[in-house]
């Protein structure tokens, strides 16, 4: 990611660029104006102290990001397009924050169409990114829903194709963990585990059925592991199980579309600041979060979302598919 220039130097850029090698919308980078704190160097997001962390806060599930403190980097000022996904259609589950925002914004700042699915609760962070995909020029279409049957995975991926018109890459990035009980098998509880399974596992497995006979040659779909499918966390147990499913999945999937001409990889993230962890995680946990990396921070969704748009490029990622690649600061995915 490169940052943009000062303002007076795109201006000066803009005004002696014949109309031709002007920069196309999509590429562009929108002005940020009255926004909450939020840093756009991820150095500068984490506590000036020897914890790595964020200052303590807690939100109620799903959490939403205005309430985040700070605000995280989904590359609103920094992400340039470059055409690598121009005319794709995308649709990106968990669309509305954290991560998944910052792929929508850089698939849309590459050229994508993007539908961007996202629980009811989530309403008014879906609609800041679908403000960022529509500033970027593209279409963007809102489809709510909460993945934990089959029949609502259907109709987000009908809702996609109808709006959109169409599929050709799939981002299965909705997650859901818990980390406010006790450590290990003891502390797991019933209606955790089973939002965790259905929402992290049985999820992908129903959208990539949906989404599979839209699919042609050339198509992509790219699903959001974790860092906690090769070092798990006593206190996530049935996350990082679900994470390790995932990685397996990708292989298999890879294998079996394969010959239709589809590629299936995975993104497998370290510890980074989305909406997630004040929502699930205690306060303790937070002025830590992302110390235990050899980079010693956690990550921003800005920092991720490239290597998405390496995946999901016809052009870049070709020959490049049953693979799951960490963005972890640095923590082993071996």
């Amino acid at each position: 990611m490169t940052p943009e220039p000062e303002q007076s130097e795109r201006q000066h850029e803009s005004q002696h660029q014949p109309e031709s090698q002007r920069q196309p919308e999509s590429q562009r980078q929108p002005e940020s104006a009255g926004e909450p704190e939020v840093a756009r160097h991820a150095e500068s997001m984490v506590r000036r102290d020897d914890k790595g962390g964020f200052p303590a806060q807690q939100q109620d599930p799903p959490g939403l990001t205005s309430r985040m403190h700070p605000v995280p980097d989904h590359g609103e000022d920094t992400y340039i397009g470059h055409g690598r996904l121009e005319g794709l259609r995308a649709l990106i589950t968990g669309g509305d924050s954290g991560i998944g925002r910052a792929v929508a914004i850089a698939f849309a700042r590459e050229g994508a169409d993007v539908a961007i699915g996202y629980l009811p609760d989530e309403q008014s962070d879906a609609e800041e990114t679908l403000g960022w995909v529509e500033r970027a020029g593209r279409k963007g279409v809102l489809v709510p829903g909460d993945l934990v049957d089959r029949e609502t995975c259907r109709r987000v991926v009908a809702q996609a194709v109808g709006g959109l018109g169409g599929l050709d890459i799939l981002v299965n990035n909705a997650g859901y963990h818990w980390d406010r009980g006790g450590d290990g098998i003891e502390g797991l509880q019933p209606e955790h585990v089973e939002r965790v399974l259905r929402t992290n596992l049985h999820a992908v497995l129903w959208l990539c059925q949906a989404a599979s006979p839209h699919l042609g040659t050339g198509a992509s779909i790219i699903t959001t592991t974790s860092i906690q499918a090769y070092d798990p966390s006593p206190a996530l147990l049935d996350y990082a199980a679900t994470k390790a499913a995932l990685n397996n999945l990708t292989v298999n999937l890879a294998a079996a579309l394969g010959p239709r001409g589809i590629r299936v990889n995975a993104v497998a993230p370290g510890p980074i600041w989305t909406p997630l962890q004040p929502a699930t995680r205690g306060t303790d946990t937070i002025e830590t979060f992302g110390a235990d990396t050899p980079l010693g921070r956690a990550g921003q969704p800005a920092e991720v979302a490239p290597a998405y748009v390496f995946l999901a490029s016809p052009a870049d990622a070709s020959y490049v598919s049953g693979t799951v690649l960490g963005v972890t600061g640095g923590k082993a995915t071996l």
